[in-house]
């Protein structure tokens, strides 16, 4: 089985609640897995949060919408993927962050085409990396990555930083001899484009672009997007002065 596993909390240190901050009328997380169904290729898509009490309202939030729903390890991100994946016998993960509201489905079918015509040679796929051995040319945000059971086995047996336990995939870049992995590029290079949400000012420009393009086509992609932007230079200039995997680097400090 082919699933998705929306990784979600509403702790974020930076920007607290946001996964429930409210786009149009609708939480933000509800936006995330609507754009998620219009995949081909994806089979289920399951949210999995901390098994906490201060998560209850994003539980009921998922309750309300039918969502699947998966309870895990707070801090051991890895963990909660593993066991979560394990409970839905899913065999090709596609991880997604819920912080990216403009999840491009045909980017990830994209992704899971190519890891299926590969899967004989390849563990992981990806358009980006943490290390840059994966070059980024698609906007942050539209990151995704896709990966076998197997290859997410091998990585919560074997990590041990705290930056890998919290981050998923690290080890597998860390430790790339023991791994199979493939990128893909984008034929442009957009990677200066900021579309997360880790900060109010990304929510601002997220809200911008929804009430811009939802109402002509509520699963708007990306070249919608970027049509917009040349139309709307200051939009794009909102956020565009943060550092990408800012969340990662962090970690990487707080181990030194």
């Amino acid at each position: 089985m082919i699933a998705a596993i929306v990784q979600a909390r509403l702790g974020s240190s930076r920007f607290p609640n946001k996964v429930i901050k409210p786009i149009l009328g609708q939480p933000m997380i509800c936006h995330i897995l609507n754009r998620l169904s219009n995949s081909k290729m994806l089979e289920k898509i399951i949210v999995a949060i901390p098994d906490s009490d201060k998560n209850s309202v994003l539980e009921q939030i998922l309750k309300q919408n039918d969502a699947l729903y998966f309870f895990g390890n707070e801090q051991d991100v890895l963990d909660r993927y593993y066991k979560c994946a394990k409970f839905f016998n899913v065999d090709i993960i596609v991880r997604i962050t819920a912080d990216d509201p403009f999840k491009d489905s045909s980017i990830i079918d994209k992704a899971i085409d190519i890891f299926i015509e590969k899967s004989s040679d390849i563990d992981y796929v990806a358009n980006c990396s943490y290390d840059g051995s994966i070059r980024a040319t698609y906007p942050e945000g539209l990151d995704v990555e896709v990966f076998s059971f197997s290859c997410l086995d091998k990585i919560w047996k074997s990590a041990n930083k705290k930056s890998e336990r919290e981050h998923v995939t690290p080890f597998l870049f860390n430790n790339k001899s023991n791994f199979k992995i493939a990128g893909f590029e984008n034929n442009e290079d957009l990677s200066n484009y900021r579309w997360t949400v880790d900060y109010e000012i990304d929510y601002l420009f997220a809200k911008e672009v929804y009430s811009n393009l939802f109402h002509k086509n509520n699963n708007f992609l990306m070249n919608d997007i970027i049509k917009l932007l040349n139309q709307k230079k200051s939009l794009s200039k909102m956020n565009n002065n943060i550092v990408r995997h800012e969340g990662y680097k962090q970690s990487l400090k707080e181990e030194l």
